[in-house]
């Protein structure tokens, strides 16, 4: 017997419920604990869903608050220097801030105050016209 199974299902929610929670927890008008608890609701939500639709083999793991290749950084500990703090582990404001390259989602500071981000710019714009180069020579 078939066994029906998918890899992964959309987070953001029918009504992109994540979204409207994660913007609004970056302005400051939903605390982590409400954003922990859309979360926890999307997830059961969409468990429902896919067990309704006749789906076995249901997908754990595959949710994330912005990007799955990032939180799974996270929880290899792979963390920039200029993200850490100390040796606490990282927060949902860690991964925020290193999603949106800012020192903190509350204050919209760049990282590090901005000090590096000229450097970066040139670094990138230099490393992407170089692979246009390469490209466009071939």
């Amino acid at each position: 017997m078939a066994l029906a199974h998918n890899l992964g299902f959309p987070r953001i929610g029918r009504d992109r419920e994540l979204k409207k929670a994660l913007e609004a927890y970056w302005q400051g008008e939903l605390d982590e604990a409400g954003l922990r608890a859309v979360g926890r609701e999307l997830r059961a939500a969409h468990w429902q869903v896919q067990k309704n639709a006749g789906i076995e083999l249901l997908p754990v793991g595959d949710f994330a608050w912005y990007d799955q290749v990032l939180s799974h950084s996270l929880l290899c500990g792979v963390v920039p220097e200029r993200f850490r703090q100390g040796n606490a582990l990282p927060t949902l404001d860690t991964l925020f801030a290193m999603a949106r390259g800012t020192a903190s989602h509350k204050h919209g500071d760049a990282c590090c105050g901005g000090a590096h981000a000229e450097e970066m710019i040139a670094t990138t714009t230099t490393w992407c016209r170089n692979l246009l180069r390469t490209s466009s020579s071939s």
